[in-house]
Order: structure tokens, then C-alpha cells, then sequence
């Protein structure tokens, strides 16, 4: 790849949960191939499948009419995964914290703290087309 030149590759599922091993595959296979150690890689495959599975069930809420898309760019520096719904969008700020006490024993709500632990960035945006979260990882 020339040096700083990004490439992209897109994908597109239905809403349906047993899609989400496939971007959780496609993600660690790119990943290996750019380069990645094995732990970051699995870091992505993590945050990828969490992010998806919020988009298949929050955001487009199971919908298999509506699609999650996918779009990885990358570069000599850097990975940018962009995953979008066609869903209302949600406010990051609102999401309670995991490690407060009243949140230790609650079965859900750890997913957006567990990708912004993993990853390098975490940007979001939101519009009247659906909700875009955008993971970022530096070689």
C-alpha cells in the first residue's frame, strides 16, 4: 500500500444476529492482515461484535429490513471502522457506568465501555439517517 493512502472496504448486513460472527471473522482477518498482533485483533473482533450487536438490536431493533453497515478504511497509520444502523440514534453521555456501584450487577450496559477501552478513539454520529459509531485503532 502506498504510504499514507487509505483503502476502504464495505459491507452490509440484514439485521439479524447470526451475522455478526461474520463481521467479527471479516474484522480479525483484516486485521491479521494489516499486521496486527493477535491481542489487538482480538480487541477489534471484541469491539466490532459489540458494536454490531448494538446496532442489530438497539438501533434498527431486530428489523431485518434494515441493514448495519460496515466500512473499514484503512492506512499505513491507522484502522477506522465505521458502523452504522438506520436507527434514532442514542446519547453516549446518558450510557451509565458499569463500575458505579448501583451498576456492578446489571445484565447489560458494559458494551460501550468495553469498546472505548479497546479501542484508540471512539467518535459518534448521529443524523437523520441513523446512528455511526467510528472505531479507531493506530498501527
Amino acid at each position: 500500500m502506498a504510504k499514507g493512502k487509505e483503502k476502504i472496504i464495505e459491507i452490509a448486513i440484514p439485521s439479524e444476529p447470526d451475522k455478526i460472527h461474520y463481521v467479527e471473522a471479516e474484522t480479525e482477518k483484516l486485521a491479521k492482515k494489516l499486521g496486527f498482533d493477535e491481542d489487538t485483533c482480538d480487541n477489534l473482533g471484541i469491539a466490532v461484535t459489540e458494536v454490531v450487536a448494538n446496532a442489530i438490536t438497539h438501533g434498527n431493533k431486530k428489523d431485518k429490513t434494515k441493514k448495519v453497515y460496515i466500512k473499514y478504511v484503512f492506512s499505513d497509520k491507522v484502522l477506522k471502522i465505521h458502523i452504522r444502523d438506520e436507527g434514532r440514534g442514542f446519547k453516549p453521555e446518558n450510557i451509565a457506568n458499569p463500575l458505579e456501584p448501583e451498576n456492578i450487577y446489571k445484565e447489560s450496559g458494559r458494551g460501550i465501555f468495553i469498546v472505548n477501552t479497546l479501542m484508540d478513539d471512539v467518535k459518534y454520529l448521529f443524523d437523520r439517517n441513523g446512528s455511526e459509531i467510528i472505531l479507531i485503532k493506530k498501527f
